[in-house]
């Protein structure tokens, strides 16, 4: 750092090289449990659920921390957005939560870059303010980003939910299913021996959209539900819906439409995040849909 360089300027310095820090190693661990998750599908295939149900711990408590990296890579973006509020001698409360979080997280993560941050944040707002933060006193500090840090055991359900994913990502037959057998099929009542039940009186209908559809052998009938799923997921419509990612919040996330599922369509990879270019600061707006992103998982 230049002599004389401001506080200000060393904060944002330290932002920049904190979020690239943080994408680079959201990237590293994203690669890792790939890897992990396939030996977990072979494990499965192999018949040993034990030993899957053990070592799968690991690629949950992985999956925390990279949420949690997340999270503080958006608070860091948001203080080198915002980073004209800090000039004042108090905290902006528009900025208390994303500085509390930081500050409560730094000494718990491998970031080394937010532990400068954090002290830095210790040197403009005082020795009291970190103290208050890192004991959480004032309940400032995001409520995930605590639960992210506890250091507890993963529930029964979300093991077996991360299981399940796994299998059925790789194609791996588990749990098994049961082969139950088809349903016994019933001859039609002919003349010679009626079963005595009265028979219904078949009402005509006028040819609509739906008698059209059959008459050219389509073969479905393009009910109101079942249109609204095929606009949607019509890769020529304009609205395309793109299901969340699962999370350790939500393990087997979907996307319904009324009692409709809506199915994944195959352009979904082409939405990953896009990163942008370092030493940039990003754009408010798209910071305020990130943050509403992360609430509703």
């Amino acid at each position: 750092m230049a002599p004389g360089a401001t506080w200000l300027t060393k904060v944002k310095v330290q932002l920049k090289l904190a979020i690239a820090r943080l994408r680079m190693v959201q990237q590293r661990d994203e690669q890792l449990g790939k890897t992990q998750r396939r030996a977990m599908a072979q494990l499965l295939e192999s018949g040993k659920v034990d030993s899957a149900t053990i070592r799968v711990e690991n690629i949950i408590r992985s999956d925390i921390i990279t949420e949690l990296h997340e999270m503080l890579e958006l608070y860091c973006e948001l203080l080198l957005a915002r980073s004209g509020l800090m000039e004042a001698a108090q905290v902006d409360p528009g900025l208390e939560e994303a500085i509390q979080s930081i500050i409560y997280a730094a000494p718990k993560t491998e970031i080394k870059e937010l532990a400068t941050v954090r002290q830095l944040l210790a040197e403009k707002y005082g020795k009291e303010f970190v103290l208050a933060a890192t004991d959480n006193a004032e309940n400032k500090v995001n409520e995930k980003v605590v639960r992210k840090l506890s250091v507890e055991p993963p529930r029964k359900e979300l093991v077996q939910g991360y299981l399940e994913e796994i299998a059925r990502a790789y194609g791996v037959d588990w749990p098994k299913r049961e082969k139950t057998s088809p349903p016994p099929e019933y001859e039609d009542d002919d003349d010679e021996s009626p079963s005595g039940g009265q028979a219904q009186k078949i009402i005509e209908q006028p040819i609509g959209a739906e008698q059209k559809s059959l008459a050219r052998g389509d073969g479905k009938v393009a009910t109101p539900a079942r249109r609204r799923a095929a606009d949607l997921e019509d890769p020529a419509s304009p609205l395309t819906v793109t299901p969340p990612r699962p999370t350790t919040d939500n393990v087997h996330p979907k996307v319904t439409m009324g009692s409709v599922e809506l199915k994944p369509s195959a352009r979904r990879g082409s939405s990953t995040k896009k990163h942008e270019p370092e030493g940039s600061v990003p754009d408010i707006s798209d910071l305020e849909q990130r943050f509403a992103a992360l609430k509703k998982r």
